[in-house]
């Protein structure tokens, strides 16, 4: 485990479990093992203390998740030895969605389940937590020390039902307005901690490709096509790779306006859904980018190799805090040695300041 004067978070994300073993690769228990054993390319092994899962556990693109993937998802992340299934937190993706005629995210609820109220199915027992939780599957929250962790769910905006597939929905992050109100109001209460927001979304051009029709490309005559997401022509592609339904409205802006008055209350966005590899910088914006006076943004997606085969390449993020530091360390873990050899990348490692110093 981590030195005791720091607390070490590994962050991932977009899995997609039921894409990559299509192709006989677990890229959630590939990342695990490499994280406690090392990885058969060399990479070596990193201590984390817990780990944040920013979502898309599921492949499910033109069907819904199902039981079977969802069994699959608990099988690959039993596979940890140095830690528990506890250890690790989640937030809902667009693609662990389920389908607006169904329960809301029963799926992800049944087998990521953050609250462990469904522990058969998910194994989770909240008891066991490190750090307890304390909220609903939409929205919880849980500290370590002075840091207090946000953890947002995507979910289905009931109004748009025509997107992606059967699921519904569209591409674009989504929250409710509940959650919204919930997450300004925890910003307000604890103005003394250091705030880590979780969401599958960044915010709006933020970071690579999370501008408006950046994560979709556009022709000169309207077609669409495929670029770091899928197009659906009814699905309000223009806003596919950032955080674009809040309280059912498209496009709101609340959180930015929310940042824009309250420059610096929230320290750390940690987020994935768009895939791509660490030197990327479309749009002129990196995976680490700071915007309103003080919050970073972090893209720390993806795991998985296959999901979309033109820009998917498995990565993850190391943060670590140091008792009584202003600084954390951002360090880019290569899975593969696609993009260079597996393991630490430098060129993508990042000292971030904070506005406080961490405090366990």
């Amino acid at each position: 485990m981590a030195k005791q004067d720091e607390f070490r978070l590994w962050a991932f994300g977009d899995a997609h479990v039921g894409t990559d073993s299509q192709f006989g690769r677990e890229s959630l228990a590939d990342a695990i093992r490499q994280s406690e054993q090392g990885g058969a390319d060399g990479g070596p092994s990193f201590d984390w203390d817990i780990a944040v899962d920013v979502g898309d556990m599921s492949g499910a693109h033109h069907s819904l998740p199902d039981d079977t993937e969802g069994r699959e998802v608990r099988r690959q992340l039993s596979v940890m030895r140095k830690h528990r299934r506890e250890d690790v937190y989640s937030v809902c993706g667009n693609h662990d969605r389920s389908g607006l005629s169904e329960p809301d995210a029963w799926w992800w609820q049944k087998w990521i389940d953050p609250l462990g109220a469904h522990t058969a199915h998910s194994g989770v027992d909240a008891a066991a937590r490190p750090y307890p939780v304390s909220g609903t599957w939409e929205r919880y929250s849980f500290r370590v020390g002075n840091l207090l962790f946000l953890m947002l769910s995507d979910r289905n905006e009931p109004s748009q039902t025509i997107g992606r597939g059967t699921l519904g929905g569209n591409p674009g992050g989504v929250v409710s307005a509940e959650t919204f109100e919930w997450w300004a109001k925890m910003v307000e209460q604890n103005r003394d901690s250091i705030i880590v927001t979780v969401h599958h979304y960044v915010l709006k051009d933020t970071t690579v490709a999370s501008g408006e029709w950046e994560g979709v490309r556009r022709d000169s005559d309207g077609k669409l096509h495929e670029h770091y997401h899928r197009p659906f022509l009814e699905g309000t592609p223009q806003g596919a790779s950032y955080l674009y339904w809040v309280g059912g409205k498209p496009d709101s802006g609340a959180f930015e306006r929310y940042l824009t008055e309250h420059p610096g209350a929230v320290a750390l966005w940690l987020a994935g859904h768009t895939h791509t590899n660490p030197d990327d910088s479309h749009g002129g914006k990196t995976h680490i980018e700071q915007a309103w006076g003080g919050t970073y943004f972090i893209n720390v997606a993806s795991l998985s190799r296959h999901h979309m085969p033109i820009t998917t390449l498995p990565i993850s993020r190391l943060l670590t805090f140091r008792q009584g530091s202003h600084e954390v360390r951002v360090q880019c873990y290569l899975h593969t040695d696609q993009h260079a050899a597996q393991g630490w990348y430098a060129p993508a490692e990042r000292t971030l300041s904070l506005g406080k110093p961490f405090r366990w």
